[in-house]
C-alpha cells in the first residue's frame, strides 16, 4: 500500500516538523494512551503514512525519515525510539523498541578518494510483509527483503532477504527454523 503524495510538498514539510519538535516527545502509552492515540492519528492522517487504524500504535520517539520514505499497512505497532529510514511495511507488522530499519550506506568502493566524499547509496528501502515481528535492537540493512509471516530475533543484524515464515536470529541474521514446520 502506497500513502498519497502531498500536492502541498510545503504542509508535509510542517507536519513532519511539528511530529519531530512536538508530537513524537508525547508521553508513551504505558502512562497515557491517549498521546499514542494522537501521535498515531498525526502520523496516519497528516503526514500520510498509513491509513489511520484503530490498531496502530506509533510510540514515542520514533524516527520515520522523510515525506514519501516510509508507508505502512493497517494495524501496525512501532515501538519507542525505532528509526525507520525507508521501510515499506505490510499490515499488522510488529516492530520492538530501538529497531533500525535502514534505507542509505556510504559509498566505499573507491580507495583514492574519501568515503566520507563518496556520497551513498540512497533510496533503497526495506521491504516488510504482512504479520512480521521484529525484535528489540534488530539492525535491518538497506535494500532487504523481509517475507510475511517472519519473525527477526532481538539484535539480529539482517543482511540479505528473509524468506516467508522464517525465524531469523544472530549477527549476520541466520535462519534457524521456519513457523510453519
Amino acid at each position: 500500500m502506497k500513502a498519497q503524495r502531498s500536492r502541498y510538498p510545503f504542509l508535509k514539510s510542517v507536519a513532519y516538523a511539528l511530529y519531530y519538535l512536538v508530537i513524537s516527545h508525547f508521553p508513551n502509552s504505558r502512562y497515557v494512551s491517549f498521546f499514542t492515540r494522537i501521535r498515531t492519528w498525526f502520523v496516519c492522517r497528516i503526514m500520510g503514512v498509513s491509513l489511520f487504524h484503530r490498531q496502530s500504535s506509533i510510540q514515542e520517539k520514533v524516527y520515520l525519515g522523510g515525506p514519501g520514505d516510509v508507508t505502512m499497512g493497517k494495524a501496525c505497532r512501532i515501538n519507542e525510539r525505532s528509526f525507520l529510514q525507508g521501510a515499506r511495511l505490510g499490515s499488522y507488522v510488529m516492530i520492538a523498541p530501538d529497531v533500525k530499519l535502514l534505507a542509505n550506506m556510504h559509498r566505499t568502493d573507491r580507495t583514492d578518494v574519501p568515503m566520507l566524499c563518496q556520497g551513498s547509496d540512497t533510496d533503497n528501502p526495506v521491504e516488510i510483509g504482512d504479520d512480521v515481528w521484529i525484535g528489540r535492537n534488530v539492525i535491518v540493512m538497506p535494500g532487504v527483503k523481509i517475507g510475511s509471516g517472519a519473525v527477526i530475533g532481538a539484535g539480529a543484524v539482517v543482511t540479505h532477504n528473509i524468506e516467508d515464515f522464517a525465524v531469523a536470529v544472530g549477527v549476520p541474521a541466520k535462519v534457524i527454523r521456519y513457523r510453519n514446520g
